[in-house]
């Protein structure tokens, strides 16, 4: 009887080869116009990246825009219609999973129930005939580094849930991939062991140098993990940027919209705010970049140097978010995110509060669509 976990060609990496400092100019991975469809629908297109060695990226976006499928075709799993992979300058685009050099991490593990922690994470050096003494060592090594080692000799169904994306995860290291896939491989777990996983990957991933791309669609995951993160919307890549420029400089409204609670206003509604006619179609403004004042005291301390006008406002509603409070405010006929730090009950604003409002103008954001 067969007992192979799905996939478990590409999670042992048979033949993959072991992974090498950089070289040249080349980065670890191109990608270059990839796309794909199911039947007639698309699923991605006109994929373009450049990741250097030993970055992070995470592909985040919304479920069914295409993030996991990408992965799927790096990793060979889903055949491209189009476009082509290099890793390490090597054109892979037609190689089989297990000659591609990558190794992956599934979200829900597909570990082989019969095989204890050590044989797992053994699989794939088994499949690629390394000898027993190396293979033994190797496999203590990486048990060691994922803190697995007294639980090497326990089968999958005796463990946690986090505990067998560690083994997951050092199965996928042992082959030595050049490059890390690793789709979604926290959503399956709670809240307390998905922050202790996600900082030991990132710290993992740093000490041994290694590409990886991270698929989620956890805004505040990929803003913590990443070097770079690509937003992707409807199977397209919008916008590749540091965690700081996603954040606080989004390209456009559907960047703006999946990346936070930012309030999105045409240039004529925003115009009494910022004092001027933004030559834009819209702004962006996050509750944080809103000042609030009553009767001449600013909430949260000092403003920033360069404020719009003061426009009057009305509270109408406010939410506790922890060490937020987070306002609406009616000004001009507009409902306004606020953001101010909850220093104390006390200070908080009750509905009906008269304020004025100010925007932060240095925190303007000027979207083109």
């Amino acid at each position: 009887m067969s007992h192979a976990a799905p996939n478990s060609a590409l999670t042992s990496a048979p033949g993959s080869a072991p992974a090498s400092p950089a070289t040249g100019g080349e980065n670890a991975l191109h990608l270059s116009g990839l796309a794909k469809c199911f039947d007639t629908t698309p699923v991605f297109q006109e994929i373009e990246a450049d990741i250097a060695h030993g970055e992070f990226i995470t592909l985040l976006g919304p479920s069914g825009c295409g993030k996991s499928t990408l992965l799927r075709a790096i990793a060979g799993l889903t055949l491209l219609d189009q476009g082509r992979i290099r890793v390490g300058g090597d054109d892979i685009t037609y190689l089989p999973p297990q000659r591609r050099g990558v190794g992956m991490v599934f979200q829900h593990y597909a570990l082989f129930p019969n095989m204890t922690v050590a044989g797992n994470v053994a699989f794939g050096l088994r499949m690629q005939r390394v000898e027993a003494g190396e293979r033994a060592r190797r496999v203590e090594e990486v048990v060691r580094l994922v803190e697995l080692t007294d639980q090497a000799h326990k089968f999958p169904q005796q463990l946690s849930g986090g505990q067998r994306q560690r083994v997951a995860l050092a199965r996928a290291l042992v082959v030595e991939p050049r490059v890390l896939l690793m789709d979604e491989p926290l959503s399956a777990l709670d809240a307390r062991i998905r922050r202790h996983l996600r900082d030991q990957i990132r710290e993992i991933q740093r000490s041994l140098g290694l590409t990886t791309l991270f698929v989620t669609h956890d805004q505040e995951e990929a803003l913590l993990i990443s070097d770079r993160v690509f937003l992707m919307h409807q199977g397209r890549i919008l916008q590749q940027a540091s965690a700081e420029t996603l954040y606080s400089r989004p390209v456009d409204k559907a960047a703006a919209g999946f990346m936070g609670h930012y309030n999105l206003l045409e240039a004529p509604q925003a115009e009494p705010l910022l004092g001027y006619r933004s030559g834009a179609a819209r702004v962006a403004l996050r509750p944080e970049a809103l000042y609030l004042s009553v009767e001449g005291r600013t909430l949260g301390g000092d403003p920033p140097p360069h404020m719009g006008p003061a426009r009057p406002g009305v509270v109408r509603r406010q939410r506790l978010l922890g060490n937020i409070v987070r306002y609406e405010i009616e000004v001009d006929s507009l409902s306004l995110s606020v953001d101010t730090l909850n220093r104390s009950v006390r200070t908080q604003l009750a509905e009906g509060t008269r304020v004025a409002v100010q925007a932060d103008l240095d925190e303007v954001q000027e979207l083109c669509a």
